[in-house]
């Protein structure tokens, strides 16, 4: 089997893996949340200290790191460079876990990494504009999409640095619970919008080399 064939596998098996426990999740888990208390949900097989949970919990994590080594080998990565980006998600991972597990938080970290969440969004913008001033017409319109995904994941950033705060900061004490729907809705947003930025690219390719095979 061709290292291509073991990618497509490989990137399978995680879409797989990743739906099954979706559905346990949301077939199983999901009505205890709004059914029980956090006490009554520790006294099942959903505890929340629980393997299952914690399976559970990670399972997305894992399936998203599987999927992007499975299209890398797909894509006809070298095997040093499928190596290098698995171990550097994996590295990632493990220390945000970690740092979920102690329940760690630090004011100037968290404020180091916010800047660096902005300057990285401002950069990008200023990269995306050379990108497409180089560019004319209709192939422009994937990297427009691309753009309002870039904006959606930012304002999407900004609402969750108050909510990842609270319970850490004083000053946010005894105020009412944030819904998250404004967070979800540009999240789902941003992902929507790059996705059809790579799909319009896609077809913008596929029409070039169309047009020069008949050329």
């Amino acid at each position: 089997m061709t290292k291509q064939k073991v990618g497509l596998v490989v990137f399978w098996i995680s879409v797989i893996w990743m739906t099954i426990w979706l559905i346990i999740s949301k077939v199983f888990f999901s009505p205890l949340l709004h059914s029980l208390t956090t006490e009554e949900i520790n006294k099942t097989v959903w505890s929340f200290t629980g393997s299952l949970n914690m399976l559970s919990g990670i399972s997305i994590l894992l399936g998203a790191i599987v999927a992007g080594v499975g299209i890398l080998l797909y894509a006809g990565a070298k095997g040093s460079t499928v190596w290098k980006i698995a171990a550097g998600l994996f590295l990632v991972l493990i220390i945000a876990l970690v740092a979920t597990a102690l329940n760690f938080y630090s004011a100037p970290v968290f404020g180091i990494g916010g800047v660096l969440i902005l300057l990285s969004f401002l950069g990008i913008l200023w990269l995306w504009a050379k990108e497409r001033m180089a560019l004319e017409g209709s192939s422009t319109i994937a990297v427009d999409l691309k753009l309002m995904g870039y904006v959606f994941m930012l304002m999407a950033a900004w609402f969750l640095c108050g909510k990842a705060a609270e319970g850490f900061v004083k000053g946010l004490e005894g105020l009412p619970t944030m819904n998250m729907m404004n967070v979800l809705i540009l999240l789902a947003m941003g992902w929507i919008f790059l996705f059809l930025s790579h799909y319009k690219l896609q077809q913008q390719q596929g029409s070039a080399r169309s047009a020069g095979v008949v050329n």
